[in-house]
């Protein structure tokens, strides 16, 4: 079955990171189902059952995102409230859809690795800022994964640590 990736990028034309990970992803189509939420839904109007029904038919969900303003872009929040509802993704005998589902988030942020830390530039690491995704994955009863992040985007993105980084998603994807 192939691995569902979510994107959720406002500027993908302008992205160096983002749009170098679904580059290689599109190498393997027969792999993975690449899902462009702006592109899908350029006014913001979500089609909830279309989404449902693509999160139902995948076993393994990423989440694809620039990290800004330490947090995830609006439109993934918008997703998240409008698609993981009750009676579907909670509550209710017949909740739960994504039970068991492997999720995972991939991770562009602009600021370099050790300014995530408790002793670096803003005192949390990217796994403390983003437990509110995992919290709300494990309420679901999903299987959510650790993260994967390029840091440095903003000012340490060098064609190798592109490249590397690229691969290095790959890998991470094909382990969950």
């Amino acid at each position: 079955m192939k691995t569902l990736v979510i994107i959720i990028h406002p500027d993908l034309k302008n992205s160096i990171i983002n749009k170098r990970w679904i580059e290689e992803l599109k190498k393997y189509p027969e792999k993975y189902l690449l899902h462009d939420l702006h592109s899908a839904y350029p006014d913001g109007n979500i089609n909830i059952e279309k989404e449902k029904q693509l999160v139902e038919s995948h076993d393994t969900i990423i989440f694809q995102f620039p990290f800004y303003w330490f947090n995830c872009p609006p439109l993934f929040k918008k997703w998240l409230d409008e698609v993981l509802t009750h009676g579907w993704a909670y509550g209710s005998k017949s909740g739960y859809k994504l039970s068991n589902k492997k999720i995972a988030l991939g991770i562009a942020a602009g600021i370099n690795e050790e300014d995530y830390s408790a002793t670096g530039r803003y005192k949390y690491t990217l796994e403390q800022l983003t437990a509110p995704f995992e919290v709300t994955f494990n309420y679901i009863k999903a299987d959510y994964k650790p993260l994967f992040a390029f840091y440095g985007a903003e000012h340490n993105a060098t064609t190798e640590r592109i490249e590397k980084s690229a691969h290095d998603y790959m890998s991470f994807i094909e382990q969950l």
